[in-house]
């Protein structure tokens, strides 16, 4: 048996203590897990090993809480910010575990709201949509799931077109149409979609003249 003979706060790191055992340092724990430990206590080197590894759970359970508080993330994308903290692979897939039990992690969830700010405030293509959620590493399943409950590309399309087309009313319609048609393209819409939408966008920003009669114009 060992006895605690000090708990001190770390200096650079308030939210630590360091555990004096015997006289002398022995480990550092978060607050959380030393809560209950007080000077003169003994400890068993099995308990003092159980405390070292609550340690290290809740020490990558507040990293990925910290990960977290910036924006939502995909699991996979919490576990390479994980591992990136150099934290063992299964005390990685405890956090996850513990993270979704506790309701701050959902790959649906996250999908869901990456698409819903997608259509909301840059809206793109169910391709686009699609590369860029397998990207954060979410399964096909999962994609889809979220994709399926939403717009078509045609309505993506003139949502994000109609924006871009308000800032090119002094454009003419050879370039307005090269411009938005690039644009679109960008945001990955196919060509079938982008083509007879552009003409419809043109007559949102100049009623009564249409696109294509403006090419016969130029053409005369």
């Amino acid at each position: 048996m060992r006895k605690i003979t000090a708990i001190e706060a770390q200096k650079n790191n308030p939210q630590r203590v360091n555990i004096h055992v015997d006289g002398e340092f022995a480990f550092g724990l978060t607050r959380i897990v030393a809560a209950w430990l007080q000077v003169g206590q003994t400890l068993t080197e099995e308990k003092i090993s159980t405390l070292q590894v609550e340690d290290s759970q809740e020490t990558a359970y507040q990293q990925a809480l910290k990960f977290l508080s910036y924006r939502p993330r995909s699991l996979e994308e919490i576990r390479k910010n994980l591992r990136k903290h150099k934290v063992p692979e299964e005390v990685s897939e405890s956090t996850l575990e513990r993270l979704v039990r506790n309701g701050y992690a959902s790959d649906t969830q996250f999908a869901n709201t990456w698409v819903e700010n997608r259509n909301t405030f840059r809206p793109r293509s169910r391709r686009a949509l699609l590369m860029e959620l397998r990207q954060k590493g979410l399964s096909d399943e999962v994609i889809q799931g979220a994709l399926d409950e939403n717009m078509d590309d045609e309505i993506l399309a003139y949502q994000a077109g109609s924006r871009q087309a308000q800032k090119m009313t002094s454009l003419d319609w050879p370039d307005f149409r090269r411009r938005l048609g690039g644009f679109l393209a960008r945001r990955g819409f196919s060509y079938s979609t982008i083509t007879p939408l552009l003409n419809r966008l043109w007559e949102d920003i100049h009623p009564g003249i249409s696109g294509d009669h403006s090419i016969n114009e130029e053409n005369i």
